[in-house]
């Protein structure tokens, strides 16, 4: 049984956030945020596996209604695996950072410059040293990246 409740903080009759019961265990498993106040959820934190642990958080920055950010600990190790964003604002995650080796501590980025929905970029410390020593840039010559 799925139960849901929204929440105002602040008594001016707008909600401020909404928490929910999805799988019906007793505990939440989404919590969404209206931050700026105006009646639209902007952040919402996620518990995908059911542990009790929130391992998910999708943000929307600008207002749009549209995901700018994501936040995921793929592992449920407490740590984030995985960020993307959307730099440009087009509503299209095109900036990821990964944490491979699951030490907490990000060491790869891959990174569409150019919006084509391709990896145009990548940033990797392939030896866990702390600094990025490698980095492939696709490149054919043309403006595109």
């Amino acid at each position: 049984m799925e139960d849901i409740y929204e929440v105002d903080v602040d008594g001016d009759g707008i909600s401020d956030g909404v928490v929910a019961d999805i799988d019906g265990d007793g505990y939440i498993d989404t919590v969404g945020i209206d931050q700026d106040g105006d009646g639209i959820v902007d952040t919402v934190a996620i518990d995908t596996d059911g542990d009790g642990y929130v391992d998910t958080v999708m943000i929307d920055e600008d207002g749009d209604s549209v995901v700018d950010a994501v936040a995921i600990d793929s592992d449920g190790d407490g740590y984030v695996d995985t960020v993307g964003v959307d730099t440009d604002g087009d509503g299209i995650i095109d900036t990821v950072a990964m944490d491979t080796d699951g030490d907490g501590v990000i060491d790869a980025v891959a990174m569409d410059l150019d919006g084509d929905g391709d990896v145009d970029a990548i940033i990797a410390d392939t030896d866990f040293d702390g600094e990025a020593d490698t980095m492939i840039i696709e490149d054919d010559g043309f403006d595109d990246y």
